[in-house]
């Protein structure tokens, strides 16, 4: 059995290596993070440090369905937002996560409303 230190630090390790593959434009950052019951969303500039928009599925209202589908709600929550604040261009992180299920569902509905990456 791996002990837990380990497994964190491959954690690390794997979201390091994604993010450093990032090649930034002087776009904002769409980070995503999601844990067993929600998923999250922000928009960060880098340069600066802030966040400049967020979204998360524990704040968008449920129909009780299925977490692929409240990942797409936060999806174009997120781009609804990110045209609010007069962003257009983000580049996508998706951290430690394999692009597939809730994640790639997030991805679209971003896309969705307009957002480009």
């Amino acid at each position: 059995m791996k002990s837990k230190k380990k497994i964190i630090k491959k954690r690390i390790k794997r979201a390091v290596k994604v993010r450093s593959s990032i090649k930034q434009g002087g776009w904002p950052r769409l980070s995503v993070f999601k844990s067993n019951k929600y998923i999250y969303a922000q928009i960060i500039n880098d340069e600066s440090g802030k966040t400049l928009a967020f979204a998360s599925s524990s704040l968008v209202k449920k129909d009780k369905k299925n977490k692929t589908e409240e990942a797409k709600k936060v999806g174009i929550t997120i781009g609804n937002k990110a045209k609010e604040a007069g962003i257009k261009k983000v580049v996508f992180d998706r951290g430690r996560y394999a692009y597939h299920g809730r994640v790639k569902s997030l991805a679209e509905g971003a896309r969705e409303a307009g957002l480009e990456f």
